[in-house]
């Protein structure tokens, strides 16, 4: 999956603590977000579009479900990307670290590349 944008938006503290979806408990304090699609544990850059400023959070929940809205950030990422007092920003979220399948077959042992 490519870049997206949207709007992102971040946990209420009533929720830390709680399970997710990942069965991880939610920690408020840690570099955490809800995403739909990408897997768990998946490594995301986050970018807020009016200040430039980014984090990188990781995958352990799902979400958000309401239109328009891309992902939920845990506080200390959302406070990190100066979104607290607005409630929400417009982001784009990038996948780093992201392995590509190769569909090539394994060469023998005794192929070389030159």
């Amino acid at each position: 999956m490519a870049q997206q944008r949207g709007y992102a938006t971040y946990y209420a503290q009533k929720f830390n603590g709680t399970k997710t979806a990942s069965g991880q408990r939610l920690d408020n304090n840690a570099f955490v977000c809800a995403h739909k699609t990408h897997p768990f544990g998946t490594k995301l850059q986050v970018k807020n579009l009016s200040t430039g400023k980014t984090v990188v959070v990781t995958v352990i929940d799902r979400g958000p479900f309401v239109k328009g809205y891309i992902i939920d950030l845990s506080q200390r990422a959302a406070h990190d990307l100066g979104i607290i007092k607005h409630g929400r920003a417009k982001v784009e979220v990038s996948p780093i670290g992201k392995k590509h399948k190769n569909n090539n077959k394994k060469k023998k042992s005794n192929d070389y590349s030159l």
